[in-house]
C-alpha cells in the first residue's frame, strides 16, 4: 500500500484515556462532543471509542451531523444543539435526536414537527445564562417556559435536559462561573415548578469539568480535553493524551546555493550553501500560513526549520549544509503529542496568537487519517 503524503495519525486508546481522566476529574458522566467531525479527528471513529471508554451520550453541534453518526451505526443518546431556520427537524425526531432548543421559535418549530410525525420530540432547553450567544434569553424566557410545559403537557416532547455555555469556564475562579451555574439551576426550577422539569442538568465544558467539580451537575460536556489538549495551560496537561499527530512524506530533497531564495517573495534568502526538503502540506491542509519560518519539524528525533513563505500545497524546510541523511520518503513529524521533543499543536498556536483548537479543527482532508488503538 502506498504510503500517504499527509496523515493524520490518531490515537483511540489516548481518547479513552482522556475520557476517563474527565469522568475522575468531574466525578460525573460524560457527554462526548464530537462535533466539527470530532475537531477533526474523525467523528464516527471518536463516537465509537468514547462511548466504548465509558462516555454516556454524545453532543453535536448540527442535526447534520447527528443524523451521519445515526447513519455509521451510532445509537447512543445524541444530542445537537444550533439550528437555523428551516432545520430538519423531521428528520432530527425520526432519528431520536435530542433537539437542543434556544428560542421559542424553535419550540414552536419542532412541536409542528412533532405533530407531522405524529411522534414525541425529546429536547433539551438551552438557556443564555450569561454567555450571550445561542440559547433562550432571560426576556423570553417566561414565555418559553411555559409554552415548553403546555408541549409536554400535550405530548409533543419530552424534556430530557437543560444545559447552558460558559462564557470563561478557562478561567476557572472567575464568579460569573458559579453565576450562570446558579441561573441554570434557577431555570430547572422553574420547569419543575411548572411540570416540565428535565431529567438530566450539564453546564460544565472542558475546563470547568477538569477544574470545578461543583459545577458538573449530572453531565460534563468537554470538547478539546477528550482529545488531550488542555483547556487551562497554565494548571498543566492534567494528565491528558493529545490524540492527534500529523506526519508528512518528504516530497523532494534538493540542494540550495548561497544567496537563493525560497518560496513566494523570498522571504527566505539562504546565508549558505545548504538543502533544503518539500514537504506535502500547506495552509489548504491546515497548516497556517502565519507560521512561515516559525515553525520546525522533526525527522528522527531531529528538528529542521520552515524557510520560507508555507504555500497552499507545500512547505519546504532546511536540512542544513549535509542534508543530515534526510532522504525523500522520510516521515516528517509536523506535530504530535510532544513527548520526545518534537513539536506541538499548542506550539503552532502559541506562535500566531490562537488556539490549539483551531489547530487541530483545521487540519483538512487531504490528511488521511489513520487510526491506533481502541478496541480490536
Amino acid at each position: 500500500m502506498t504510503p500517504a503524503a499527509l496523515t493524520a495519525t490518531i490515537d483511540l486508546d489516548a481518547i479513552a484515556h482522556n475520557v476517563d481522566v474527565l469522568r475522575t476529574a468531574s466525578g460525573a458522566d460524560v457527554l462526548a462532543v464530537v462535533k466539527a467531525d470530532a475537531y477533526g479527528h474523525g467523528a464516527l471513529p471518536v463516537a465509537r471509542a468514547a462511548l466504548a471508554a465509558g462516555a454516556a451520550e454524545l453532543g453535536v453541534a448540527h442535526i447534520t451531523e447527528a443524523l451521519t453518526l445515526r447513519r455509521g451505526g451510532i445509537d447512543a443518546h445524541l444530542t445537537a444543539w444550533l439550528h437555523t431556520p428551516g432545520a430538519d427537524f423531521d428528520a432530527a425526531i425520526s432519528h431520536d435526536i435530542d433537539i437542543a432548543l434556544s428560542s421559542l421559535r424553535q419550540l414552536d418549530a419542532v412541536i409542528a414537527a412533532a405533530k407531522r410525525r405524529s411522534r414525541t420530540a425529546t429536547v433539551t432547553v438551552k438557556v443564555d445564562t450569561g454567555l450571550n450567544r445561542s440559547g433562550v434569553a432571560p426576556d423570553e424566557w417566561s414565555d418559553f417556559a411555559e409554552s415548553l410545559a403546555k408541549a409536554r403537557a400535550d405530548g409533543a416532547v419530552t424534556v430530557r435536559a437543560i444545559m447552558c455555555h460558559l462564557a470563561r469556564g478557562d478561567e476557572p475562579e472567575h464568579p460569573l462561573n458559579s453565576e450562570q451555574a446558579a441561573r441554570l439551576d434557577e431555570a430547572a426550577a422553574d420547569l419543575r415548578r411548572l411540570g416540565a422539569g428535565p431529567e438530566v442538568i450539564h453546564i460544565a465544558n472542558s475546563p470547568a469539568a477538569l477544574t470545578r467539580p461543583d459545577l458538573a451537575r449530572d453531565l460534563v460536556r468537554p470538547g478539546i480535553a477528550m482529545y488531550g489538549r488542555t483547556p487551562v495551560p497554565e494548571r498543566g496537561d492534567f494528565g491528558l493524551i493529545p490524540a492527534m499527530a500529523l506526519t508528512a512524506q518528504v516530497a523532494l530533497v534538493k540542494k540550495l546555493a548561497a544567496g537563493q531564495g525560497v518560496s513566494y517573495g523570498h522571504t527566505f534568502v539562504a546565508p549558505a550553501d545548504t538543502t533544503i526538503a518539500v514537504l506535502p502540506a500547506g495552509y489548504a491542509d491546515g497548516v497556517p500560513r502565519l507560521l512561515s519560518g516559525r515553525f520546525h519539524v522533526a525527522i528522527d528525533g531531529r528538528l529542521f526549520p520552515g524557510v520560507g513563505r508555507i504555500c497552499m500545497d507545500q512547505l519546504v524546510i532546511d536540512l542544513g549544509p549535509d542534508g543530515a541523511g534526510v532522504t525523500e520518503g522520510d516521515t516528517a513529524e509536523l506535530f504530535g503529542t510532544g513527548r520526545s521533543g518534537g513539536p506541538t499543536a499548542k506550539d503552532w498556536a502559541d506562535t500566531i496568537g490562537t488556539i490549539d483548537y483551531e489547530i487541530v479543527s483545521g487540519i483538512g482532508a487531504r490528511a488521511v487519517r489513520r487510526y491506533v488503538g481502541g478496541e480490536p
